[in-house]
């Protein structure tokens, strides 16, 4: 499990995020930007707070593909493209994290406000870097079955 770094003279973080975090050994799983895009390929919603939770579903998909929990991320990058949307981009990690970091140490999180993301009616967009456990690293894969169905 990762540990919150906090140096002695800090204060405490603006908002939900650490200021740093240590992770023990295992691999390393990158989660590529995930936008408020649906399995439907439709976008969640017009508003930042929709568009953000189904970024982080999204994320939450791949951390799971990848043996990760929430527990697990160890950085998130968040992308908005107006800084008018923080505030939305706040209550929706307002209402999602206390159930993903029941502990309060949230990942280290850097957001930046950019003029656009890859389609115009997007409005966040959110990386996320965890470290898969060794035991779970450990795991070889499950053998595959073979088809007793002929060719």
């Amino acid at each position: 499990m990762p540990k919150v770094i906090t140096p002695k003279h800090f204060g405490a973080p603006l908002g939900m995020y650490s200021h740093g975090m240590l992770a023990p050994g295992g691999e390393l799983l990158v989660v590529a930007g995930q936008v408020g895009v649906g399995r439907d390929g439709k976008v969640a919603g017009e508003d930042v707070v929709s568009q953000t939770k189904q970024a982080f579903e999204n994320v939450r998909a791949v951390l799971e593909a990848g043996g990760c929990r929430w527990r697990d991320v160890v950085r998130l990058q968040t992308f908005l493209v107006t800084a008018d949307d923080i505030p939305g981009f706040m209550k929706a990690r307002q209402e999602v994290f206390p159930g993903w970091f029941p502990d309060g140490a949230y990942p280290p999180n850097t957001l930046l406000v950019v003029s656009r993301l890859v389609r115009p009616e997007l409005r966040v967009e959110i990386e996320a870097m965890a470290v898969r456990p060794r035991a779970v690293a450990r795991r070889k894969p499950a053998a595959r079955r073979k088809s007793r169905r002929p060719r």
